[in-house]
């Protein structure tokens, strides 16, 4: 066996084997996992090739007095040792470094590993036994019934015997569970069973974490062998003088380390427990400013992990100030201070870890975890446990500057706990509810801090933030109303930023959820139920269409990719999917209250031709709803209703079919969204402009020579229309001149890039109707808000 050992409260066993060679011990063995059950620590060791027979070798704890025992004795000594009481009680006092490894929760999670490793193994051994030779049956004790208990023990075990037993079922001491101590007891009674993959996960927030002060002690190593260097190499030391003189004046931070043993006693939690716990609470210490300004000094100058271990546990004292299930080692009584510490933790602790855990930022932004080191697994339970009392916290605050605070400085934490699943799925939940519901300050907080967790470079946690993002949007956009809407908006622009950060990985989702807006609209088409109409006529499936729409006109954009060297975007394919989709939800339903969702995926479609300079035929859904409001049978109704707003309306109310001001927001808002769509590039700036607006022209005349009863409405037909056939006019007098024909597309392509479509008559038109638009929005808005605005026609 190898020279490691483990030395426990009581004694420590190793595992050894009989060597055939003549040697009492074989040193073949390697301890590799160990678990305390009363003070013992048994080592599961690999048996070597060359032993035979297996031993247990048992020291004392000087090391003294080596002995073996075979196995047929070693389950009456090990109960035996077990049930003693006087023996445990006459080893005194633990030393203060093993309270220090007890509190640090090694031990139990060691614990846990090493249980579940045994239930994983009784499990393939039932496996094994059910193949091949049949079943196993039960064999007796060959000594007899010396000892009553081992007899029981053989029992609960399932009738094994002491000569059958193997090293793993010894040294589990599952023949022991009826007999626990109270000690295993309160170690089993406080933990969850979770799976093997998130045992590193499960940090205690109550430990001491005192291990991070040893860390410090490598300066002082690092100062004394520079003290011998400069004794045995002076050349060397001289060299390092003159080129590297940051290395010798390497210093550590001493501050703090003369403080009183009462104040360590408290920070590391280690007490006798001859104190009830309301004396505990009695004598914590109050924290002050004084206390806080040594911390700040030491974190400043020094860097000091010391410090920051304080800081960071008294940051844990106010993330669970209120909660009486929770052992609390600082109180805290003064407002100002409790402001101050969570501000100064959130400020001092991404310094701190910087300097001692540098990360890598790629070129393209995404950040690397730092490094793996004794340094680096030190400090991670400390970061984790800070993490998850800042995720705890974060509901808890109230004031949006030091809200917005806390989630811009958690996410420079984030590159040291990625790590943890658990971890970064609450700290995404939590983010994500305040960009859905928080202020607009609060609301970029939160995205900045989602899209800082989505520039790791591990696919799966962006994955993960992809489709949380996703959900949380949709659920946000279940009802839309005036006051809703800006939120909304600001939503979906942010989540679109999101998406085109990768466009690769961005793919599979957009592919999906878009693949699910289609078989909703085909549901509706197959089944044209009530109930199948509405899951395409609501808002959630038009903002859908909105967001896929702003996600791929900004990464298809023609003027990106013209910066990228002509290089096409990979969710370019999905454009026409979303296109057709689109177009047939606007074609499920053609009666005048569903107009206004018409006019929701036409915008979106028109954003979507703007940015990607695809043509989309809009001409047929759009044209309809001019005809059948102008060419109605009867006269419109004369209401007192207010105009309807088409922007947080999809489908009209019941009392606004067949009057006059439905039918005349209908008509303005359809004849300016026809109006952008023929100014648009696609449109606008082709050649064959002229060509394209015969079928247009020819049914707007129609349709003016049909109405009779709405005039302003149809005056304002009458103007789109006199503003078409004079661009139309211009186009002719543009491409006079040109020698080339339609085959030459590259001509034909350099010819409508040049073309200057805002000086035409159509595109003064657009002006003139935006600016108006625009000045009619922000005086709706300004009465919305109670200002004095007078609203004019």
């Amino acid at each position: 066996m190898g020279r490691e050992q483990v030395v426990c409260r009581v004694k420590y066993i190793r595992c050894a084997r009989y060597c055939r060679y003549g040697a009492n011990i074989c040193h073949d063995c390697r301890p590799s996992e160990y678990l305390e059950y009363g003070g013992w620590c048994k080592g599961v060791s690999e048996t070597s090739s060359r032993g035979d027979f297996p031993l247990l070798v048992i020291c004392d704890l000087d090391r003294n007095n080596l002995f073996a025992v075979p196995y047929s004795t070693i389950c009456f000594l090990y109960t035996t040792l077990r049930k003693s009481d006087n023996y445990f009680e006459t080893m005194g006092k633990a030393a203060k470094s093993s309270r220090k490894f007890a509190a640090s929760g090694k031990l139990k999670q060691a614990i846990q590993s090493r249980k579940k490793h045994q239930q994983m193994q009784k499990k393939i051994q039932g496996r094994r036994g059910t193949h091949g030779k049949g079943k196993q049956q039960a064999v007796t004790e060959a000594d007899g019934s010396e000892h009553d208990d081992d007899d029981d023990e053989k029992e609960v075990k399932g009738g094994k015997d002491a000569k059958k037993m193997t090293v793993e079922d010894f040294l589990g001491a599952e023949f022991m569970d009826d007999n626990n101590d109270a000690e295993e007891d309160e170690d089993d009674a406080g933990g969850d069973e979770l799976d093997t993959d998130e045992d590193e996960e499960d940090v205690a927030d109550d430990q001491s974490f005192a291990s991070v002060d040893d860390l410090e002690d490598h300066g002082t190593s690092h100062m004394l062998e520079l003290a011998q260097l400069a004794e045995k190499d002076p050349e060397f030391y001289k060299y390092l003088q003159e080129n590297d003189r940051e290395l010798l004046e390497f210093t550590t931070a001493q501050e703090g380390r003369d403080e009183s043993d009462d104040e360590d006693d408290v920070m590391d939690g280690d007490d006798d427990g001859d104190d009830d716990d309301d004396e505990m609470g009695e004598e914590l210490p109050i924290l002050t400013t004084g206390i806080l300004k040594t911390w700040q000094k030491a974190l400043l100058e020094h860097r000091s992990l010391r410090a920051l271990r304080k800081l960071l546990i008294a940051f844990r004292s106010a993330a669970h100030m209120n909660e009486d299930d929770q052992v609390l080692l600082w109180r805290i009584d003064n407002a100002a201070v409790y402001t101050k510490l969570v501000t100064t933790s959130l400020r001092y602790t991404p310094i701190v870890l910087a300097h001692h855990l540098p990360y890598k930022t790629l070129p393209n932004g995404k950040f690397k975890q730092p490094s793996q080191s004794a340094k680096q697994k030190t400090l991670q339970k400390l970061t984790l446990s800070y993490f998850n009392n800042l995720i705890h916290l974060i509901p808890q605050l109230t004031d949006p500057d030091t809200l917005r605070l806390a989630l811009t400085e958690s996410a420079k934490i984030l590159p040291y706990v990625v790590s943890s699943r658990k971890a970064v799925k609450t700290y995404l939940k939590k983010c994500l509810e305040l960009w859905s519901t928080g202020e607009d300050d609060v609301r970029i907080a939160a995205f900045l801090a989602i899209r800082r967790l989505a520039s790791s470079t591990d696919d799966s946690i962006v994955d993960l933030v992809l489709k949380s993002t996703y959900l949380a949007l949709v659920r946000a956009c279940k009802s839309t109303t005036t006051y809703r809407l800006p939120s909304i908006t600001l939503m979906k622009n942010s989540a679109c930023e999101l998406f085109c950060v990768d466009h690769g990985v961005t793919y599979p989702h957009a592919f999906g959820y878009i693949r699910q807006l289609a078989i909703l609209l085909r549901g509706g088409m197959k089944t044209k139920t009530k109930e199948a109409y509405k899951q395409v006529y609501n808002w959630q499936y038009a903002h859908c269409v909105d967001f896929w729409a702003l996600v791929l006109g900004r990464a298809c954009d023609a003027h990106a990719e013209a910066e990228r060297g002509g290089q096409e975007s990979e969710l370019r394919p999905l454009i026409y999917p979303l296109v057709q989709v689109s177009l047939g939800a606007i074609k499920l339903i053609s009666n005048s209250r569903s107009y206004p969702f018409h006019l929701h995926i036409a915008r979106s479609m028109l954003h979507l031709t703007r940015h990607t300079r695809i043509y989309v035929p809009l001409t047929p859904y759009l044209l309809p709803i001019i005809s059948s409001t102008l060419t109605a049978s009867g006269k419109p109704k004369s209401s007192t209703l207010r105009p309807l707003d088409m922007e947080t309306h999809i489908r009209a109310p019941a009392q606004y079919v067949k009057t006059r001001v439905y039918a005349a927001g209908l008509v303005e808002e359809t004849v300016f969204l026809l109006a952008e769509w023929l100014g648009s590039g696609p449109v606008h700036g082709s050649v064959a402009f002229p060509e394209l607006i015969v079928p247009i022209i020819v049914t707007l005349r129609r349709t003016l020579k049909n109405c009779k009863e709405l005039g302003k409405e149809a005056g304002m037909v009458k103007g789109l229309l006199e503003r078409v056939e004079d661009c139309a006019k211009w186009i002719d007098q543009s491409r006079s001149g040109i020698n080339f024909g339609p085959g030459k597309m590259d001509e034909v392509e350099q010819w409508e890039a040049n073309a200057e479509i805002a000086e035409s008559p159509l595109g003064k038109y657009l002006k003139v109707q935006r600016k108006s638009r625009e000045k009619r929005k922000r005086m709706i808005d300004k009465a919305n808000k109670g200002e004095d605005e007078i609203l004019e026609d």
